[in-house]
């Protein structure tokens, strides 16, 4: 596979900022590239039913490119770490708030097997009050030494010590072994993120029973959490947080 051209599909749509001490929720979701399935557009629409949520952060999308998203009334951005002629792939970061900023990144490093990158998408949303929430949507690098996953997630890190307010990190972290789980662990302390812990943990997606998937925050209050079983579309089940700015 080709490295992508940085050309972020998106689309802005809203101008209302992000009030003070108002709810919002955050739906995190690895999709094993079925975004334009039909099925998984139905569970989808029945998920953010029963969790309403104004930022939906997805890894493994599978975005056509003749066709508009099939989610219209959100805007959106996607970081690609595949494109071809007839789709893009990478991670989507939707919301019904105003982006006032959307920075795709690539990951430096080549997965062995595949030799494809992974990508993450920060964007920036603004507050009522000033400033602005920063969001990072990650899908770790896979199939590297421990060693090249620290240098990677290194250079999240720097960018984020840049940021001066609330954030939000989620995504698929592929810590699949304790020295990644605890390369993750000290760089959340770095920033100083705290972990959403789900209700309902027996629904995250495991391999050697580590996690893979979680949600990050700073400067924000924890209202709620659940991990979703929706196992009969991807292998991995979307992550669920509410919070309160």
């Amino acid at each position: 596979m080709l490295k992508p051209k940085i050309v972020i599909p998106q689309q802005f749509i809203h101008e209302q900022p992000i009030a003070h001490g108002e709810a919002f929720g955050v739906l995190c979701w690895n999709t094993q590239k079925l975004t334009e399935t039909p099925q998984f557009q139905r569970v989808l629409a029945e998920v953010t039913a029963n969790y309403p949520c104004l930022f939906l952060l997805l890894q493994e999308a599978k975005l056509s490119t003749k066709n508009d998203w099939l989610l219209p009334h959100w805007s959106y951005a996607v970081a690609p770490n595949i494109q071809t002629r007839r789709s893009t792939y990478g991670v989507v970061t939707a919301s019904q708030y105003a982006f006032t900023d959307a920075q795709a990144r690539l990951s430096k490093k080549r997965e062995g097997m595949i030799a494809t990158h992974k990508s993450y998408m920060l964007s920036y949303h603004a507050l009522a009050r000033g400033g602005t929430l920063l969001v990072v949507n990650v899908h770790a690098i896979n199939f590297v030494r421990t060693q090249q996953f620290s240098k990677e997630i290194e250079l999240i890190r720097e960018e984020l010590l840049e940021h001066r307010g609330p954030l939000i990190v989620a995504g698929d972290f592929n810590v699949w072994s304790r020295q990644r789980r605890l390369r993750l662990l000290q760089f959340c302390r770095s920033v100083g993120l705290r972990q959403a812990i789900m209700t309902d943990p027996h629904h995250i997606k495991t391999y050697r029973q580590h996690p893979l998937d979680f949600i990050f925050y700073r400067d924000l209050s924890l209202q709620e959490t659940s991990a979703i079983d929706t196992s009969s579309v991807s292998d991995h089940n979307p992550l669920y947080a509410r919070f309160k700015l």
